[in-house]
């Protein structure tokens, strides 16, 4: 297999998709999509025995980081095929530049640990207090806003599964086939992480909800 250099780039390393879930102010759920998300193992507390940590970046100022800052807290839920479509438009509507985004909603399920919303049709959904925040890249944009890049490290604190996902008489594959993950891996598509199916490109399947 033969290499060659390359300017810096993650093509070819699938990133899962997840629903960031938050309340604004007046109590609405606000969703936004992202893919910028990876685990850890967090110690925060030198007596305990640690657990299971998530590392979420979101770059520039936008909703989603504002409605984070201000209660500490987020759900991160699973983008199944079935809800691409919905994600996608999430993805690719800006909250501030669209007042009326959250008009459209998915089953928003009620409070488990944390007042975060989570989504009924994700096969998993995670909910996560923030235990520190750092701003990893600070810049400028031309119309006058920050294209800051923050990073949450967050605790994981509840999760909720799909119960056929955990039964361990059918094969994992199997499983996986119904939890249906979708990836991102670059040149801005959709792809299925079960079948490697093409499932388009960004901003071009929210229409289809």
């Amino acid at each position: 297999m033969a290499k060659i250099h390359r300017e810096p780039g993650n093509d070819f390393c699938p990133q899962s998709l997840y629903l960031y879930g938050t309340y604004e102010e007046d109590g609405t759920p606000h969703f936004g999509m992202f893919c910028w998300f990876g685990w850890c193992w967090l110690d925060t507390d030198p007596e305990g025995p640690g657990g299971l940590g998530v590392m979420a970046c979101i770059g520039e100022e936008k909703v989603t980081k504002d409605l984070i800052r201000k209660s500490g807290m987020l759900s991160a839920n699973l983008v199944s095929e079935s809800l691409l479509p919905l994600a996608d438009y999430y993805g690719c509507t800006a909250g501030r530049e669209n007042p009326d985004k959250m008009q459209r909603l998915p089953t928003v399920e009620p409070d488990q640990v944390l007042h975060v919303p989570t989504i009924g049709e994700s096969p998993v959904s995670f909910e996560l207090q923030v235990v520190e925040e750092k701003t990893l890249a600070q810049g400028r944009l031309e119309n006058g806003g920050s294209n800051a890049s923050t990073l949450f490290l967050c605790r994981v604190v509840n999760t909720t599964i799909d119960q056929r996902l955990m039964d361990k008489e059918v094969p994992f594959m199997d499983r996986l086939g119904l939890a249906a993950p979708v990836v991102t891996a670059g040149e801005e598509r959709y792809i299925s992480l079960t079948t490697g199916q093409d499932l388009g490109p960004w901003g071009g399947l929210m229409e289809a909800e």
